[in-house]
């Protein structure tokens, strides 16, 4: 029993940090653009995860410092590529979702206030 229960608790630590690392990407923003309501420059960002369905939120980090946390729903689904979908209202472009191999983050509109 006390080895069965050691190897269970071996397992469970060994992948903890596996299961930890699937909510985190790196994305390339390749143009300035909104998130929510934070402005994003060009660049590398770390993209996090928390949550399921419609109420997930991802957060968005760049040198460790966190630049915009923004409500999104996941969606699982396989992607033959990775992409960015973005729309452009006037001058401003926004990013609408994020397509990883695995899932879709769909994220929410503008509040009713700034449409």
């Amino acid at each position: 029993m006390k080895r069965s229960l050691g190897f269970a608790m071996m397992l469970t630590l060994l992948s903890a940090p596996a299961f930890a690392g699937r909510n985190s990407q790196t994305v390339n923003i390749p143009e300035p653009m909104k998130a929510g309501n934070t402005q994003l420059a060009a660049g590398d960002y770390n993209v996090t995860w928390t949550g399921t369905g419609p109420n997930t939120q991802v957060t968005f980090t760049q040198n460790h410092k966190v630049l915009a946390t923004v409500p999104a729903q996941l969606v699982v689904e396989s992607n033959k590529n990775e992409a960015l979908d973005t729309k452009v209202q006037g001058t401003v472009e926004t990013l609408e979702s994020i397509h990883m191999r695995n899932m879709t983050l769909v994220f929410e509109g503008p509040s009713s206030s700034e449409k």
